[in-house]
Order: structure tokens, then C-alpha cells, then sequence
């Protein structure tokens, strides 16, 4: 039995039957974000995925560093600044301060950036693989926005969690 969670034009899982490699198609957008690789060891995508919950619910997150720019234009700005212009340790701290959906191999094909807005969150998506953009064309060079309150977001990070089900450590806690 497969379980659908949250809007798939906004952001949603489905998870597949149970077992530690589980199938976890993630959407976001309309755009079927694990098409490279939707099998994911349960206990630790679990793991991953409630550390992010918790991360937003304590209120965390920052808002777009650069003022006057689009959430795609700052998704932009913040990948082009580790890749071309600018490879300096103080880059790749901003860099990373944005850097989201860092759930293991499963997300490992989409390069995402969160902003915090009080409580709104805007999330950006773009397809970085190569064979990835070879398939999907209409995918080269686009950067997808989600923009979502921060409490259905994590909402849904703890309905994924709770799909996912408590790991053997957790239960004989």
C-alpha cells in the first residue's frame, strides 16, 4: 500500500511498502523530484528528514541573502558563486547555509536552496544531471519555486517520518 503525502504541485511523498529500502518518490511543483533514484534505506532518510523537521519547527532557516533578487535569481547567485566566480571557504559557507533536501542519495540529483520568510518557507529546485537533462530538455537551466507555510512543510516532514516508521533503536528507547 502506498501512502501520498502533502500536494504534489506544492510539495508531497508517496511511500512504498515497507521494508529498510523503501520507495520514496518525492514531488515538488508538479515535478517528480527522485527520478533518479527513489529507493531509500528507511531508517536514515527517516533520520534525515526529522532532523530538517525539527531544524524549521525550532524556527530556523534564513531569510534570501541578497536583497532585491528573486528566490531564482538568488538560486542562481548562490550556485554560480561555488562554481565559477567565487571558490572561497566564505562561498561555500553561504552556499551551504541554504542548501536543503540533503537527504542521502535519494535527493542527491536536485540541488536545493531554502529561505526562511517568517513563516513562509520558499524553496528552490533545480535538476543538476547531466543524464537527468539529457532526458528531460525542458528541464536545462530552470530553477522551480515552492513556496509553502513552514508549518505544513514540516507537517509533512513528520508524516513522512511517521510512514516511514520508527527505526529498532527508537522503539527500545
Amino acid at each position: 500500500m502506498n501512502v501520498v503525502l502533502g500536494d504534489k504541485l506544492r510539495f508531497a511523498a508517496e511511500i512504498g511498502e515497507p521494508g529498510p529500502l523503501r520507495r520514496v518518490d518525492l514531488w515538488a511543483v508538479g515535478k517528480w523530484l527522485t527520478c533518479d533514484d527513489n529507493m531509500a534505506y528507511g531508517p536514515q532518510f527517516r533520520r534525515d528528514v526529522l532532523d530538517t523537521a525539527a531544524w524549521l519547527r525550532s524556527g530556523e532557516g534564513s531569510p534570501q541573502p541578497f536583497a532585491g533578487l528573486s528566490a531564482e535569481a538568488a538560486h542562481r547567485r548562490l550556485v554560480r558563486s561555488t562554481t565559477n566566480d567565487d571558490e572561497s571557504e566564505a562561498a561555500y559557507r553561504l552556499h551551504g547555509r541554504f542548501r536543503a533536501l540533503l537527504w542521502g542519495p535519494t535527493t542527491d540529483n536536485v540541488l536545493a536552496h531554502l529561505f526562511r520568510e517568517e513563516d513562509r518557507l520558499v524553496i528552490t529546485l533545480e535538476f543538476w544531471r547531466e543524464e537527468h537533462l539529457l532526458s528531460r530538455p525542458e528541464d536545462v537551466g530552470t530553477v522551480f519555486v515552492v513556496e509553502i507555510p513552514a508549518d505544513e512543510f514540516v507537517g509533512i516532514l513528520e508524516d513522512i517520518a511517521a510512514a516511514l516508521g520508527t527505526t529498532r533503536s527508537e522503539s527500545r528507547s
